[in-house]
């Protein structure tokens, strides 16, 4: 038994957490860099509480998922307001801009010096600024990863900027956050935890610890049904924020999968928020998943672990076959959008598939998908 466990410095989960932003903050610097999304509620009492310690804040909203431009930006607004550190509040995109604006304002040279895929993917030499990751939706669980996943509209990709040294040194998750969340967005997210949750455990790299996280992150996301149709539901806020909190632990330290090999590329070719394009997929990479491992590797442990998966989503008595029908319930239930509502067509299916054959994430699927298989899958996910 061997594996390589890599977490933020220090985590506080619980509802009401938001108050201990403030007084670590007090401990980090100064001056923050305070990045949130386009409804920046939240933030703004941050603002009030900072000051209250002391603390200075340079407000920078972000209006949808990070771009090399905005990080760029940011990095440069971080150095013109004098700020030490950065604490990012707000959804997966806001985190992983403030921890890639993190990462550059405490190295050298340009973002695309560092990047992967378009830029030169050298290794950042130094540890990032002091970051303070706050998320405020239930899903994408980049408050305990290091790397930030940035699009780069000029090559129509999103590529990755990933180092050890960018884990945050404080993520600081409270469900009451995540109260005010639509139920669209809840849906869509909460399908992202699942999917986070799913493919580690069955990953080629899952180890112990990973599906212990798994195990118990798969039964937190059964709470996703009543998140979305009553979400002042505290209970299953929790749960939730608790589950993407363990998806983002999995997918940090064991990979991912097909779901998220294709979510890569199209995430950087149409205008498709990435919790959306993960939930729109994740039925069609399970039953593709199957039916290749019984065709191909039928000795594969990844079926056993697709078992245990349908027992603690669905019951005792649930089988893997049973856990797809069950999938397309529920995304037909939350009203998840097929991938042809973001712009995907036919046309575009071989470019995306050979794309996705190439990404990261499609290495620690449990099984190498053939092109047929790739582009059946993605073709039943339009």
């Amino acid at each position: 038994m061997r594996f390589d466990i890599a977490t933020p410095r220090r985590i506080v989960f619980g509802a009401g957490a938001l108050r201990e932003v403030a007084p670590a903050a007090k401990a980090m610097g100064a001056r923050a860099l305070l990045v949130s999304g386009r409804t920046p509620r939240h933030a703004a009492r941050l603002v009030v509480e900072l000051h209250a310690v002391g603390v200075g804040a340079a407000h920078f909203p972000i209006d949808g998922e990070p771009t090399l431009e905005v990080v760029s930006a940011g990095v440069a607004a971080a150095k013109r307001d004098r700020c030490n550190f950065v604490i990012a509040c707000g959804g997966g995109s806001s985190i992983d801009a403030g921890k890639a604006i993190a990462a550059l304002m405490a190295n050298p040279g340009e973002l695309l010096d560092y990047l992967e895929v378009v830029g030169k993917g050298k290794a950042l030499p130094n540890p990032s600024a002091p970051f303070i990751a706050v998320p405020t939706t239930a899903g994408t669980g980049s408050e305990v990863t290091r790397n930030a996943v940035l699009a780069s509209p000029a090559h129509r990709v999103k590529a990755s900027l990933r180092s050890p040294h960018m884990l945050p040194t404080l993520a600081v998750v409270d469900p009451e956050l995540t109260l005010d969340l639509p139920a669209g967005v809840t849906a869509s997210t909460g399908l992202d935890a699942l999917t986070q949750l799913l493919e580690p455990l069955t990953s080629i790299r899952a180890n112990p610890m990973t599906d212990a996280w798994a195990r118990d992150g798969l039964r937190q996301a059964t709470a996703l049904r009543r998140a979305h149709d009553n979400g002042k539901d505290l209970e299953a806020r929790t749960s939730m924020a608790y589950a993407s909190v363990l998806g983002g632990l999995c997918l940090a330290n064991s990979g991912l999968g097909a779901v998220h090999g294709f979510a890569a590329p199209i995430g950087g070719m149409f205008l498709a928020p990435h919790g959306a394009v993960c939930a729109a997929l994740l039925p069609h990479c399970t039953a593709t998943n199957l039916a290749a491992l019984r065709a191909r590797q039928a000795d594969s442990p990844a079926l056993a672990r697709y078992d245990e998966a349908a027992r603690i989503l669905i019951g005792d008595q649930a089988k893997a076959d049973d856990l797809v029908p069950w999938l397309l319930a529920l995304t037909k239930d939350l009203r998840i959008p097929g991938l042809g509502s973001y712009g995907l067509s036919a046309a575009e299916v071989d470019d995306v598939c050979d794309k996705a054959a190439k990404a990261s994430s499609m290495k620690a699927n449990p099984i190498v998908l053939t092109p047929d298989e790739l582009r059946a899958t993605l073709a039943a996910a339009l």
